[in-house]
């Protein structure tokens, strides 16, 4: 699947997501988390950003919540995606649809005000996520995204980073300076046919020997050479259970904005579950037990 552009707008559109999700074999526990999902739009109501690289489809709140119906997921964690940038309004309006269901990441810079942060923070944000992936606008200014970190450091939120591999490389230095929770996007994005022992898959792991660095095994299929079932990401994602079982989240990506060539469907990436964490204990820890130990669910 290929992006194209948008016959009104004249912009990089994206395809949506895959209408007809299969319910999946495997049954998710009581309390599991999409730790890693987006809304977007209806744009005539939530506009996307006049910078935004790409113009996706609408992805509004109900149309995620039939999807976690469907999946028998319970709680989701909304992030900011970089087509609304720092404006958080879809993202807000959706935690306050469900706050006892939802939490939010958002996206934010220094024009921000303090009340502007206390405002999220009370409508169930609990961390900021920065971009450095080249097709969503390349590296933030790094100079105002410490500013912001010192910024919402006292809230207790957390910083989310987007990264492909050579982010990882080029930024090891400047990423290890924050005394914070860390997150790491779909497992830094390592093509997996660069093999375990890329450099960036080694420096992903080296972060998470430290106790404030989380990851998310999810976007098996932005990182994966062969395709649908997405095997090949397997034992990246093994590799990072078994050094940090205790600060890994896992999610859906819904609705996978820029996929280039797999849309896949959110049945069968549930059903990867129990080949990345293969054990029971392990799949709630990271479905359940770490996001609500992170994100404050009851």
């Amino acid at each position: 699947m290929n992006d194209y552009t948008h016959p009104v707008t004249g912009m990089k559109s994206c395809m949506p997501p895959e209408p007809n999700t299969r319910k999946p074999i495997y049954t998710a526990p009581a309390g599991a988390c999409d730790a890693h999902c987006h809304v977007f739009g209806p744009h005539e109501v939530f506009p996307y950003h006049p910078k935004s690289t790409y113009h996706p489809p609408d992805g509004p709140k109900e149309r995620l919540a039939e999807l976690h119906n469907l999946l028998g997921i319970e709680r989701a964690v909304i992030v900011q995606a970089s087509c609304h940038g720092p404006d958080n309004r879809a993202m807000m309006d959706a935690l306050a649809h469900d706050p006892k269901r939802y939490r939010g990441v958002c996206i934010a810079n220094d024009s921000f005000s303090d009340e502007e942060f206390a405002d999220l923070d009370a409508g169930g944000v609990r961390g900021i996520r920065f971009n450095f992936v080249t097709h969503l606008g390349g590296t933030p200014d790094l100079d105002m995204m410490k500013r912001v970190l010192e910024r919402v450091k006292p809230l207790g939120w957390h910083l989310v980073i987007h990264v492909n591999a050579e982010d990882i490389i080029s930024f090891e230095e400047f990423f290890l300076q924050f005394d914070m929770d860390i997150i790491v996007d779909h497992m830094g994005r390592v093509p997996t046919a660069d093999g375990v022992h890329q450099k960036a898959f080694q420096i992903l792991k080296s972060f998470l020997e430290r106790e404030n660095w989380w990851v998310k095994i999810c976007g098996s299929e932005r990182i994966s050479a062969a395709g649908p079932p997405f095997y090949d990401a397997i034992p990246y994602a093994q590799e990072l259970v078994e050094l940090a079982a205790d600060r890994t989240l896992w999610g859906t990506d819904w609705p996978h904005p820029n996929i280039k060539k797999f849309m896949p469907n959110d049945g069968d990436l549930l059903d990867l579950v129990p080949l990345l964490a293969r054990d029971e204990s392990l799949q709630r820890k990271i479905l359940v037990d770490n996001p609500a130990r992170l994100y404050g669910f009851e």
